[in-house]
């Protein structure tokens, strides 16, 4: 199994090319993918996303919330933050969500390597 950040569906979703959408795009095929609900949120607000594509992400299984979810949440930014480097809280329920199912997270962003270096979260291209 694994998940995509928000910057690897939006790329997928414009064509654009890279090993992510090529991961992401062969993880789709053999139904290995699982959304985490964060970025489900981020991609839903956009206004203009079609609908089509819009039920077709909906229907991607998503990733579980488990007991105490939240608060591994707060405790995963606050040992970022710690380590001076940034942590949004968006980009916090996305990793800890990857790091309860411990699957790795597909993305473009380099905000998640603060996440990998701090608690481990496995990024699929490095």
């Amino acid at each position: 199994m694994i998940a995509a950040d928000t910057s690897t569906w939006i790329a997928f979703i414009q064509g654009d090319i890279g090993e992510d959408v090529q991961l992401l795009d062969a993880a789709l095929e053999d139904r290995r993918v699982l959304m985490a609900p964060a970025v489900l949120a981020e991609i839903l607000s956009d206004a203009k996303l079609p609908a089509a594509i819009a039920g077709a992400l909906s229907d991607i299984p998503l990733i579980d919330i488990s007991d105490g979810y939240w608060e591994r949440v707060g405790r995963l930014r606050a040992k970022v933050l710690a380590h001076g480097r940034r942590a949004r809280l968006g980009d916090a329920l996305i990793a800890q969500s990857c790091l309860d199912r411990r699957i790795p997270l597909l993305t473009r962003d380099r905000d998640f390597r603060a996440f990998a270096d701090a608690a481990g979260l496995k990024l699929a291209v490095p």
